[in-house]
């Protein structure tokens, strides 16, 4: 998998436009389309991507902590919006996009550094103008981190220029 470097790394959207969302979001986890620059910053990638579910794996370091030394809550808040809305992108026809209305996380426990955790979503509800899905954060084990829901807009992709 590799990240978008610059502007011109990213997808273009002519050809995002021909797809369907799963097919942009098997594009992304193949390696045939970048990644989301913000993937690599915070350590995480898209591992698991089927029809209304993503999942994310990723490893919380010593950079995402808060003051305290402890896994700061943007990183929880950030892998939940990514793994649920992508979970929603996998419902939505070719020459459509969505963007996060709204989400809430819930933290149940703090995340050790270096634990390898998985981020998943799960689609509740695709429609013509919106969706709606849950997520979790979980290790290896199956312990619970932390759990969101999220709704997101449908709309048609822009046209590029």
């Amino acid at each position: 998998m590799f990240h978008a470097q610059s502007p011109a790394d990213l997808p273009d959207l002519e050809q995002v436009r021909a797809m369907t969302g799963l097919q942009f979001m098997e594009s992304i986890r193949d390696g045939r389309m970048s990644a989301p620059p913000i993937a690599k910053v915070l350590n995480y990638a898209l591992d698991v991507v089927e029809d209304g579910r993503v999942v994310f794996r990723g490893t919380p370091g010593f950079e995402v902590t808060n003051p305290l030394g402890t896994v700061h809550g943007g990183w929880y808040g950030t892998l939940l919006d990514s793994c649920m809305a992508c979970a929603v992108m996998t419902k939505i026809p070719a020459g459509a996009t969505y963007t996060t209305l709204e989400y809430k996380i819930n933290i149940t426990r703090g995340i050790p550094l270096g634990t390898e955790i998985f981020a998943e979503g799960n689609v509740q509800h695709v429609g013509r103008s919106t969706g709606v899905a849950s997520g979790e954060i979980r290790d290896a084990a199956g312990k619970l981190y932390a759990t969101g829901s999220t709704t997101c807009i449908i709309m048609p992709l822009p046209k590029a220029g």
